[in-house]
């Protein structure tokens, strides 16, 4: 008997990657934010999600560019890459919502889930169990959550106002979108044309009990890069994990 969870597991992803990423400057100066390499690695931050994509299972991805386009093209073109890209232009903005859309229609298969990533995540975890989580749950749609760490060091009092500890970049009590996605084939035709799903469709949903949360595991690596900031953590963060 097949496993309905192997069934379940999507070939193909969208990866929006037309933000003009104005914090990255002067990184983004020449070259769209996915562009910007890891210092330290040698690869830009769409490098690493292809791979880790094509490591998960995924064959097809669809690149929705904008910004300074043919530079990403142009890399991708010359690049080796471990499964098939095509890359689609908005000709005009269309919001994230709406290029969601734009980009699924040119997916290989519009009757199977498919992944979706922000351009700008630099993530390593198990897709695989992500979309097992979607099917149990028979979601329209599932965000990956994470729980970052805040940026400043936090102050512990005790109930009479005494300082009791210090704690530098806790994690927040909070969890976060992680712009990593697991889609039902039926998702697609709930996107706005324009607009932000995030404000339109993922609110009906969630009212609708057809959204679901799946937390990153403990352990994983997470992180988005949206300042000069975050590049030299991650370069930090991934020389300490041996990567």
């Amino acid at each position: 008997m097949s496993d309905p969870h192997t069934e379940a597991y999507p070939t193909q992803a969208v990866v929006l990657a037309g933000g003009q990423g104005s914090r990255l400057r002067p990184y983004t100066d020449d070259r769209p934010k996915p562009m910007v390499e890891i210092p330290g690695t040698g690869t830009p931050i769409i490098g690493h999600q292809l791979a880790w994509l094509a490591e998960e299972g995924v064959t097809d991805v669809v690149v929705s560019c904008g910004h300074l386009a043919e530079v990403l093209e142009e890399w991708l073109d010359a690049a080796d890459l471990p499964l098939r890209v095509t890359t689609v232009v908005e000709k005009e903005p269309l919001g994230r919502g709406g290029g969601l859309k734009f980009a699924a229609a040119h997916l290989p298969h519009a009757d199977r889930p498919w992944y979706a990533t922000n351009g700008d995540i630099w993530t390593r975890f198990s897709l695989r169990e992500m979309a097992a989580f979607h099917a149990e749950r028979d979601a329209k749609a599932t965000l990956a959550l994470a729980r970052p760490r805040i940026p400043w060091g936090a102050v512990e009092t005790d109930a009479f106002g005494h300082i009791t500890d210090f704690i530098e970049a806790p994690p927040s009590p909070y969890l976060i979108n992680a712009g990593v996605y697991v889609f039902a084939a039926s998702f697609t035709g709930l996107l706005p044309d324009r607009g932000d799903h995030e404000r339109a469709t993922f609110p009906r949903l969630a009212r609708e009990k057809n959204l679901a949360g799946f937390p990153i595991p403990h352990g994983a690596y997470w992180r988005a890069i949206d300042t000069a900031k975050d590049l030299t953590e991650a370069s930090k963060e991934l020389a300490a994990l041996g990567r």
